[in-house]
């Protein structure tokens, strides 16, 4: 069921309904990467769309440009979404608005894969802003 509805989500999403289909938990990255590692999907005026791998973390920063949406596929996180923390696995979704400071911190033995959707598309080192992290990021 979590499939199917994944599958609408990113139809929908593209605005494309004759798309390849494309099995999200078959992607797997075949390259040695030290802990993020960024798989794009699809691209296009109104929305981009990537797996992500993250094996230890992802620093705090927020977007200027666009929201995402964050469904994950393998591993444990927390994931810092404002001023709250969150305790993410797989089938979760998380949607971080525009302008919403997040970070992530891996629990898992195993990396956090995840399909991320930013809409309006994103814009490389144009939407994305570093911000520091606070001194109890994380709670778990």
């Amino acid at each position: 069921m979590k499939t199917l509805i994944l599958s609408c989500f990113l139809l929908l999403m593209t605005g494309n309904l004759s798309q390849a289909q494309t099995n999200l938990y078959a992607i797997s990255t075949e390259q040695e990467y030290e802990n993020v590692q960024v798989t794009p999907l699809h691209t296009d005026t109104l929305v981009s769309s990537f797996v992500i791998w993250v094996k230890k973390d992802v620093a705090p920063h927020l977007h200027t440009g666009h929201t995402e949406h964050i469904v994950v596929l393998e591993g444990l996180a927390e994931v810092l979404l404002g001023n709250e923390t969150l305790l993410v696995g797989p089938g979760d979704l998380v949607v971080v608005p525009k302008g919403t400071r997040h970070a992530v911190k891996v629990l898992s033995p195993i990396p956090l894969k995840v399909l991320s959707i930013q809409a309006p598309k994103y814009r490389d080192g144009v939407h994305r802003t570093p911000q520091e992290a606070p001194a109890d990021i994380y709670t778990y």
